[in-house]
């Protein structure tokens, strides 16, 4: 007798079988893993209500991995669906992932509220079960998410507290769907050469296979060329940023300004009363919990002890990039003036980056646009692949051709130790696909390490997936230098996943990091792409073989620097909205979230923000992402990331012994302990002392 498989959905371990993974089945059987997570976790309550009356004392074994079990059924499932609603979004997709979101809500607050469950950790902790420090930190952790998640809440109130919760997670993904929807339907057709004068040739070429793909035609009834048009400009970024910096028809750039940054404000797409209802509905939530606002909740799991501490950092900050945007502001102006405008001209947001783009070649003589050719995918995935191998001992290799895949573009690779020992794989989704994939780039975890014997490890998978520009014909995906860092950032990510050697899965590689320290292992990444062996391994011409000029990768260096006044006030502009959002407004504050918004930005920018500007509308970190009231963290993660890196300046960068030295010292305690240590702990380990600004605002050129 054959056994029956299970439906893929329900897998529960190992790789997704994507191809089998359908709407209708997720309708299916979503609701028969609730089922039997419920059936599990009547089970285990009972059992440890039996021993908690009996002996009153428990061990790890008793509660954590069955806990464990039943929580990682979940995000496995779960998991892979929300994976495929951003990777792979479509309509059916979209309702299926509505549909069920409810039932995952109210079975994680039921989790998470469950009274037998939150007695065994107090007696784990209480009376003494527990072995060690990581197993300290996880039942820590775990105490203080019941608590913020509603255990002791009265039943009335917790009822409600549930209804918020779901509510919440609704409002969520509807902010998300129509950021992704209202950048979707923008688009703008150009037909005359003057409209996307100065655009380079790459450009050109992605605009008018947008047209094409939208069914326009050029004279004569002709598929649309990138020398002949129409081009089609859109609101995702490989499209918009390019014509930002380089379209020289200044009343298209303003049109096209004025639609980016409306984006969800009006029509049927709107998000304002979306965020005023995630805000209102957050604050009543913190309230229900003991908490002041949501500002306390966030950041009683942060790094940073208090709201002061993290106001006294942005503040510092602020004050040094201030005087340098000012100086910036004025020397775009002038290059405006000097390149042909009036007298009179005044600045707008819209000519920033075509400005400053101009501005930078006169400064640097450098052209970003016209290095992509030196910047293929495979050989900057080749950079940094050895650049792992030098400061971590690991090689890479790929294996797409083995594992299920959920679209063409992606690949699949091995992470091994020297030895040949695998260690580890991730999957890579590296192109824009503005109609079907959210925008921006992240990691996130297929698979966690989990020691379950000794001789039964689950190897850690992580996702990265980024939104860079697509090959082009017969050209490869030429990255833009920014892509590349973005590349290098979200690897950084995927390292401390893979590389974690924590055997508990609630503290192994991101998994008990705080939010605020999560940041470190991926900015510290970004400052090697221009490091002189790197960077020489990177930048290769896909046609020619031959590499960057020496006198371009000293332009990069030089330019790294640029701007970097307005484009830190621009971090801290958006850090402390969103940290006064959630400590500051309620409804009875009289004033909108987006005039709470404005009156910061009087402080905290150089160019208020036009009328029609409506950022939050699109600010998916923090009202459909994790970082309400912690956006900030990039800030402070930089301050370690930047401090991490001047280990390796201060033993010198050409010194390969010294730098894999190093690099094993990094490697042993940022990306192998994970969150079974606290993070001031892990970056004493590995510093020797604990983190300073200094490097930062050196390495910013603020100092």
């Amino acid at each position: 007798m054959t056994s029956i498989k299970p439906a893929a959905i329900l897998k529960g371990e190992g790789l997704p079988d994507y191809d089998k993974i359908t709407p209708e089945e997720i309708t299916e059987n979503i609701p028969k893993l609730i089922k039997d997570l419920n059936e599990k976790l009547n089970k285990l309550e009972e059992q440890l209500g039996k021993k908690l009356l009996k002996e009153n004392f428990l061990r790890w074994e008793d509660v954590m991995p069955q806990l464990y079990e039943i929580g990682e059924k979940l995000r496995w499932s779960w998991g892979v669906v929300s994976h495929l609603n951003a990777v792979c979004n479509s309509s059916e997709l979209r309702e299926v992932h509505s549909n069920q979101q409810p039932k995952i809500v109210r079975f994680s607050n039921q989790l998470a509220q469950n009274e037998v469950i939150f007695k065994a950790l107090s007696n784990l902790k209480e009376q003494g079960g527990l072995k060690n420090e990581t197993q300290i930190r996880i039942i820590e952790t775990e105490l203080i998410t019941m608590k913020n998640k509603g255990i002791g809440l009265e039943l009335e109130e917790k009822t409600l507290f549930n209804s918020r919760s779901e509510r919440l997670a609704k409002l969520s993904t509807t902010f998300s769907n129509n950021v992704l929807d209202t950048t979707k339907n923008w688009s703008l057709l150009l037909k005359n050469n003057s409209e996307v004068e100065g655009l380079p040739d790459r450009a050109l070429e992605t605009l008018a296979l947008a047209a094409k793909e939208a069914g326009d035609k050029a004279e004569g009834g002709n598929d649309p060329t990138a020398s002949t048009g129409p081009w089609r400009v859109g609101l995702d970024l490989p499209r918009y940023i390019p014509f930002q910096t380089y379209a020289k028809n200044r009343p298209i750039r303003e049109k096209v300004y004025r639609a980016f940054v409306s984006r969800a404000s009006h029509g049927e797409l709107n998000n304002k009363k979306i965020i005023e209802e995630i805000l209102d509905l957050r604050n009543k939530q913190a309230r229900q919990l003991g908490y002041k606002n949501w500002c306390e909740i966030s950041l009683a799991t942060k790094m940073a002890d208090n709201e002061e501490a993290v106001e006294k950092l942005l503040e510092e900050l602020r004050l040094a990039a201030m005087p340098h945007a000012k100086k910036e502001l004025i020397q775009l102006t002038e290059c405006a003036k000097r390149n042909g405008e009036d007298d009179d001209f005044d600045l707008s947001p819209w000519d920033i980056s075509f400005w400053a783009e101009v501005l930078r070649k006169e400064k640097y003589e450098l052209d970003q646009e016209k290095l992509r050719p030196w910047f293929p995918l495979d050989q900057v995935l080749n950079g940094l692949f050895n650049l792992c191998k030098r400061l971590f001992e690991i090689e890479i290799e790929e294996a797409s051709d083995i594992v299920p895949l959920w679209h063409k573009d992606v690949r699949f690779f091995d992470v091994k130790n020297l030895d040949g020992q695998k260690i580890a794989s991730f999957y890579l989704d590296p192109f824009s696909r503005p109609a079907t994939k959210r925008g921006g780039a992240w990691m996130d975890e297929c698979l966690c390490r989990n020691q379950k014997e000794k001789d039964n490890i689950i190897l850690p998978v992580a996702y990265l997936v980024c939104n860079q520009t697509p090959p082009i014909a017969d050209e490869p995906s030429l990255m833009s230098f920014e892509e590349v860092e973005t590349l290098f950032h979200e690897f950084g990510h995927g390292l401390q996943h893979m590389l974690t050697t924590v055997d508990y899965p609630q503290a192994a590689g991101i998994n008990n990091v705080e939010w605020d320290a999560v940041e470190l292992a991926s900015q510290f990444m970004e400052n090697w792409c221009l490091e002189e062996q790197t960077i020489s391994e990177i930048a290769i011409h896909w046609k020619t073989k031959e590499p960057l000029a020496e006198s371009e990768i000293t332009k990069l260096r030089q330019s790294r620097t640029f701007n970097s006044g307005l484009a830190t006030l621009r971090q801290i502009h958006f850090a402390l909205t969103d940290l006064k959002l959630h400590s500051q407004w309620n409804e009875d504050l009289g004033i909108s979230p987006d005039e709470l918004r404005r009156q910061i930005a009087k402080k905290t920018t150089v160019l208020a923000p036009i009328p029609e500007d409506q950022f939050l509308c699109a600010f998916s970190h923090i009202f459909a992402g994790g970082y309400a009231a912690g956006y900030y963290s990039y800030k402070w993660a930089e301050v370690l990331s930047s401090d991490a890196f001047a280990a390796f300046e201060e033993a010198g960068l050409a010194n390969q012994d010294e730098i894999r030295k190093i690099g094993k010292k990094y490697r042993d305690s940022v990306l192998s302990l994970g969150g079974s240590r606290s993070p001031n702990q892990v970056f004493k380990k590995f510093r020797g002392r604990l983190p300073s600004t200094k490097a930062l605002i050196r390495h910013s050129g603020l100092d």
